[in-house]
């Protein structure tokens, strides 16, 4: 039963366990399932040879005895021809061809009772297969969520990003510097828009000081 050691193993194993102890679960849930199937496909090639060798047994078992029954046949017609010496030797091959029987559906009973075991064992594996199978997409997806996670953590907590930050931080300033120095150049310059403004200005405040000399004016007669 040495090639049934992988299959044992995995049987008998906790799926989480495995996992638990794999530096790459998704690569470790792809090989325990690979394992299973091959596994499975070996067990059943060696479940088809037994079967086989059960068949064989049985037919084996029933010519024994078919031959048994001949050689008590033979040992009565000779008995009934008061033939004692042929009925004697009849009986002794009816006892080999018995005993051989006997032996032979001894082996058949534990190959019957292996295939009984083997029969649960691959039941138990499929058990394992399916729950395998239909935590491998939630596995995979998990881990590669993890990993993302982790590889945003490690960049916002390197040294890289604070540098990106203080020359981000240094060129804005630079800008600032530069938008100070364009706007102390314009200082003191008047657009055409500035001086017309200007004497529209100046304008409205000369005829607010006439009607005011005039307002008084009328107050003095």
């Amino acid at each position: 039963m040495g090639i049934f050691s992988r299959f044992a193993d995995i049987v008998n194993s906790n799926i989480n366990a495995l996992l638990d102890k794999a530096e790459d679960p998704e690569k470790m849930v792809r090989l325990i399932i690979q394992e299973m199937e091959d596994t499975l496909v070996e067990v059943r090639s060696t479940s088809a040879k037994t079967i086989a060798e059960k068949k064989e047994l049985v037919r084996r078992v029933e010519k024994l005895e078919q031959e048994a029954a001949d050689w008590q046949a033979k040992a009565e017609l000779a008995l009934s021809k008061e033939r004692e010496d042929l009925a004697r030797s009849a009986l002794v091959e009816k006892k080999k061809s018995t005993e051989a029987a006997t032996a032979v559906a001894h082996e058949l009973a534990q190959v019957e009772e292996h295939i009984e075991k083997l029969q649960q064992e691959v039941a138990a594996l499929q058990d394992k297969l399916a729950d395998a199978k239909a935590r491998q997409k939630a596995i995979i997806l998990r881990q590669r969520s993890a990993e993302s996670r982790l590889g945003v953590k490690k960049a916002l907590d390197s040294s890289k990003v604070e540098d990106a930050l203080s020359r981000f931080e240094h060129y804005e300033n630079k800008i600032d510097g530069l938008e100070s120095q364009i706007e102390s150049y314009e200082m003191g310059k008047k657009t055409l828009s500035d001086e017309i403004a200007s004497l529209q200005d100046e304008e409205k405040i000369d005829d607010e000081l006439a009607a005011l000399k005039k307002s008084m004016a009328k107050k003095d007669k």
